[in-house]
């Protein structure tokens, strides 16, 4: 009778049984993770009361790279969206591309930060830093 290996690499991990997040094509999600973490550097920053800024520009390896950074108060056109106790804002432009995304906050041996799970991404770079729509 052969053994079976438990341990490191042996054993696949089982599928999720959670269906995927829909988020409609104008609006972006966040989930409770990412808010605590805006919350937190917001602190660490004295930013707290402002929003995080989500957004695009062109750049990186793929074409295009998210940015994140804090703002006051949204501008006249921008779109504003709040889960979990936290305010994401996104100005018109970027939304085209981004809407349907769920920000997350990732930590891992290797880097941690925001990453958003984007349906309009077609490619992306190996660094995880630019992706292409």
């Amino acid at each position: 009778m052969a053994t079976q290996l438990t341990g490191i690499g042996t054993k696949k991990a089982p599928a999720s049984t959670e269906p995927p997040v829909v988020v409609p094509k104008d609006r972006l999600a966040l989930t409770e993770r990412a808010a605590h973490k805006i919350a937190q550097l917001a602190e660490k920053e004295e930013k707290v009361g402002q929003l995080l800024r989500v957004g695009i520009q062109g750049g990186g390896c793929s074409g295009l790279s998210y940015t994140f950074s804090f703002t006051p108060a949204p501008d006249a056109r921008d779109r504003v969206f709040e889960g979990y106790g936290a305010k994401i804002v996104v100005d018109p432009k970027s939304l085209l591309y981004l809407g349907g995304s769920v920000l997350e906050w990732q930590e891992s041996l290797m880097r941690s930060g925001f990453v958003l799970k984007n349906p309009n991404e077609v490619k992306s770079c190996s660094c995880g830093e630019s992706f292409t729509v």
